[in-house]
């Protein structure tokens, strides 16, 4: 029986005490918020305030939860995650996936083809669903597919037979000490590989290159003809000249999706050759995330997306650039210390117009004017954001929430500002 510190208490923190509570240790948790939103278990006790991790030295064991930076917790003897518990105990092979963006998307893309194939796989992780919620019911034969952000990654010991590493731009700055520091927690998926395992990256974005050079394991690239991973020619999937399926087959708009799909086909194929007869049954199969690039619905012959995951500059350029024809994007929220000049940038060469809305409203409209790109700055709630788009949306144009901002200034999560968004959109006048 140990001591062990739970330190934040999220969904994640939530998981880690039924975890431990149910090996028989003694459980506290520990939390620098004042008060909890989630209810604790009845008979364990919590300790809550702002210096509450100055001294934990008690505990044989701080178990952090992922956004919580490990050098804040300066006094454990020891100092652990879920993810490493999980990846201590798992039976089976683990897919782990990692990048700034398209994280999600892929790992189901991913689990969609090898689900297909017939194999029986666990997708866990920053998706939003518990490891060790998931860990009893792994066995050895099954796959598991890890969702992996750089906070899960920070001080993982053990790294995953394959890993992913997606496109990876500047992101969480107001978190990570820099981008040196961002890159080096991402790299830890390959940290600890060994010469038999594989790591699979992006062909175009030297950060994932980066990366993968750190790695002694088998180097595969995707999205390029030059090497051994999927590629695009012709409206097809192909990998080293064998055609795979045609792009249709895929569910979900936008080329970043197509780049999704060539590192979630050079997975399926790295782990199981034979499944890629299945390849098209699961690109179909799966008909995308919320609030990533999602059709909502058209009003008066304006279309409207919803894609408030896209808390980065990069990821709201790669949505704008998916349609063509007049655009109207929303962009704003709360700062993450971002560099807002190539999305702006990309809304002149689209001529795009901007609705610029939160926290982050005033510097976008700032270099609206300065590019001469026409803006609208909106102070209020999305109701009002979203008139504002219908009144300079004509027919024919598309309305896209990309904030390439956090979503904390004015709502819970980028999930509550896009569920936001879709309520005021429905409720517009046909």
């Amino acid at each position: 029986m140990a001591n062990i510190a739970i330190a934040g208490y999220g969904i994640e923190g939530e998981q880690s005490v039924k975890y431990w509570l149910s090996r028989g240790d003694d459980v506290v948790v520990v939390d620098e918020q004042e008060t909890l939103s989630r209810a604790v278990p009845d008979g364990v006790p919590t300790r809550l305030g702002p210096h509450v991790l100055d001294d934990l030295s008690e505990f044989d064991l701080v178990v952090r939860t992922a956004g919580l930076a490990p050098n804040k917790i300066s006094s454990a003897k020891r100092i652990w995650a879920a993810t490493n518990e999980f990846f201590a105990r798992c039976p089976a092979p683990i897919i782990g996936v990692t990048g700034t963006k398209g994280k999600g998307t892929t790992c189901s893309l991913i689990t969609a083809i090898l689900r297909a194939a017939g194999h029986t796989v666990h997708l866990v992780g920053n998706i939003g669903q518990p490891a060790l919620e998931t860990l009893p019911d792994v066995a050895e034969q099954d796959i598991v597919v890890y969702e992996l952000s750089s906070f899960q990654l920070w001080d993982l010991e053990k790294s995953p037979h394959i890993a992913v590493v997606l496109m990876i731009e500047p992101d969480h700055l107001d978190v990570h000490a820099s981008m040196e520091e961002y890159v080096q927690a991402k790299a830890t998926i390959v940290r600890y590989q060994n010469r038999d395992d594989v790591v699979i990256y992006y062909a175009d974005n030297h950060w994932s290159e980066e990366i993968a050079a750190q790695a002694i394991s088998n180097k595969i690239r995707y999205g390029t003809a030059e090497d051994r991973g999927v590629y695009v020619k012709s409206n097809n999937f192909f990998i080293q000249d064998q055609l795979i399926c045609p792009v249709d087959c895929l569910a979900i708009a936008g080329n970043f999706n197509r780049e999704n799909a060539c590192a979630a086909i050079t997975t399926s194929l790295v782990i199981d050759r034979s499944v890629a007869p299945f390849v098209a049954e699961g690109l179909r199969s799966f008909h995308g995330l919320p609030h990533r690039l999602k059709y909502v619905t058209t009003r008066n012959g304006v279309d409207y997306y919803d894609n408030s995951i896209a808390t980065t500059p990069g990821s709201a350029v790669a949505a704008l650039n998916s349609f063509e024809g007049k655009r109207i994007i929303i962009l704003g929220g709360s700062d993450k210390g971002a560099d807002y000049a190539p999305v702006i940038e990309a809304c002149l060469n689209a001529g795009a117009r901007v609705i610029a809305i939160g926290q982050t409203g005033d510097k976008i409209a700032t270099l609206c004017e300065q590019a001469g790109v026409a803006v609208v700055r909106i102070e209020g709630g999305m109701r009002e954001v979203v008139a504002a788009a219908r009144s300079v949306a004509d027919s024919g144009s598309t309305v896209i929430l990309s904030p390439a901002s956090a979503s904390f200034d004015q709502y819970k999560s980028y999930a509550d500002r896009g569920d936001q968004f879709i309520e005021a959109v429905l409720q517009l006048e046909q």
